[in-house]
């Protein structure tokens, strides 16, 4: 059973491990905007080392994922607990929330099973019930019947809600079609912590060269950046195909970037030797606090995932650096923040004629003052502030209501 101390909690909070992209919005809440946050954790494997199925390594967060609210953990995977966000079990929960006496409860979403059987925990204790997750309708195809048996169960599920964000244009469809009036509908977008990062163009005057020197890359060459898990569903494949099939006079100045690790880096080493051949380097995972050196060496950003993306955080990463970005259609953060012509370039998911013609695109994009601003500017709504004052305003709106 966990340890609750009797603090007062205004907003209780439920996840599945710490995350390095939530945890500074509850940080802001409790710190800034003076609401008492707990979080309610399954497991802390993200901070104790675990391994990635995507990224085939093992690692954990460097960045303090426990200060400036309250953390509660149901079990640590030093003692048994789940190493994993597939296994983690809300054992404990119910006690926990009788322990912390919430004035609302929050809750993230509704698969893995974790969090349906947390939502039903919540409901069961009388408290307002606030939902923000990436749900979207785009991020993976189905089956008539299916679709028809989901829309069914996320009806009932948010008429329960007393409020509901969404991160996103994509979320905010998909919530308004299934029912959700205006008057329960916050705007909480997804977001990352920039402390980590150095994003101006002082930084990228003092990084761009020196490490595109460490990557024996010439300043004149032209830098394509992938970043994150090298997986099929990420569709690194698929950039490397599209770079292959640029004009010569291009693709000789071509060199793809890969920040991350996976299982395709070999695939992805012997498609790039093929001929026509493209150079490529290989960063290997990398923490935020290394990341800003890589952005400021890339001309662009790709993200080319053929499913499964609801948001796409690279993306946002990428802009905050003023690199512009060409996404596919199955990135659920392409209708809010890639402007065609002005921040980045979309394509259909699959298609890599699509994307070798995107990149071509994009390449009037890169190397100005003035790009580069409009990439700052297109994300700068999209802070840990402005997603902690969405859930302050839900929460506002719903706590008064159950106490009248």
């Amino acid at each position: 059973m966990p340890h609750c101390s009797a603090r007062e909690t205004g907003l209780l909070v439920i996840e599945t491990h710490p995350i390095q992209y939530h945890v500074p919005v509850y940080r802001y809440i409790n710190q800034t905007l003076g609401i008492p946050v707990s979080v309610v954790y399954g497991s802390d494997f993200s901070i104790a080392g675990y391994h990635d199925r995507e990224f085939g390594s093992e690692f954990a967060w460097d960045t303090d994922l426990l200060s400036g609210y309250h953390p509660v953990f149901l079990a640590r995977s030093s003692e048994g607990g789940a190493s994993n966000d597939r296994d983690v079990n809300t054992r404990g929960l119910e006690a926990a929330i009788i322990r912390l006496k919430p004035q609302a409860i929050l809750c993230v979403g509704y698969s893995p099973r974790f969090h349906l059987q947390a939502f039903q925990y919540a409901l069961r204790s009388g408290r307002p019930v606030l939902f923000r997750g990436e749900t979207t309708d785009h991020a993976a195809r189905r089956h008539a019947l299916k679709s028809w048996l989901r829309d069914a169960a996320l009806r009932r599920l948010y008429a329960k809600c007393s409020a509901l964000m969404f991160v996103g244009r994509r979320s905010q469809e998909h919530l308004r079609r299934l029912g959700v009036g205006e008057e329960r509908l916050f705007f909480s977008p997804y977001c990352i912590d920039t402390t980590a990062f150095q994003t101006d163009d002082t930084a990228r005057n003092e990084l761009r060269e020196p490490t595109r020197g460490t990557l024996d890359i010439s300043p004149s060459d032209f830098v394509i950046a992938f970043s994150g898990k090298l997986s099929p569903r990420k569709g690194p494949d698929q950039l490397v195909d599209a770079a292959r099939r640029l004009p010569a006079s291009i693709r000789q100045r071509c060199v793809l970037l890969m920040i991350g690790d996976g299982g395709l880096k070999k695939q992805l080493e012997d498609m790039a030797g093929m001929a026509p051949s493209v150079r490529i380097r290989f960063t290997g995972f990398q923490h935020q606090k290394s990341l800003s050196r890589y952005y400021h060496a890339a001309d662009l950003l790709a993200l080319p995932s053929l499913h499964s993306e609801t948001w796409g955080l690279v993306v946002n990463e990428a802009l905050h650096h003023g690199v512009p970005a060409v996404v596919s259609d199955a990135v659920g953060c392409a209708p809010d923040l890639i402007e065609a012509g002005k921040t980045g370039e979309n394509f259909s998911a699959g298609s890599v004629p699509e994307l070798t013609a995107a990149l071509l695109r994009c390449l009037k994009l890169t190397g100005t003052r003035d790009v580069r601003s409009r990439c700052r500017a297109k994300v700068e709504n999209y802070t840990t502030a402005s997603a902690a004052e969405g859930i302050a305003a839900a929460y506002y709106a719903a706590v008064p209501h159950h106490l009248s």
